[in-house]
């Protein structure tokens, strides 16, 4: 059964910056894009890069080692080397609470 979880407070987590939460022992990148908030699992599957420091482009976040684009909203693959996706969470905010549904 999914539950949300609060992962983070929005003042933490400020517009164009990504972070690394671990719930649950996931690993986690969470995302703040103009006030919208994305979760992903952090380890790029092509050689384990962390994603949360990837750069923020056009609703796609960059693999910080290789290049790799993932969407934000879906982790679907858009770029390689890469060859598959990530999972992504749903996410909402309760006040100044960023929940992660696991």
């Amino acid at each position: 059964m999914s539950a949300f979880v609060k992962v983070s407070s929005v003042q933490d987590l400020t517009p164009g910056q990504g972070k690394l939460v671990t719930v649950n022992n996931r690993r986690i990148a969470l995302f703040n894009v103009g006030g919208q908030y994305y979760a992903l699992d952090d380890v790029c599957p092509h050689r384990g890069a962390s994603l949360s420091e990837g750069d923020l482009e056009g609703g796609e976040v960059i693999c910080p080692w290789h290049g790799a684009r993932f969407e934000l909203g879906t982790g679907a693959i858009k770029a390689p080397p890469a060859a598959v996706g990530v999972r992504s969470y749903p996410v909402r905010t309760q006040g100044s609470d960023i929940e992660v549904e696991l």
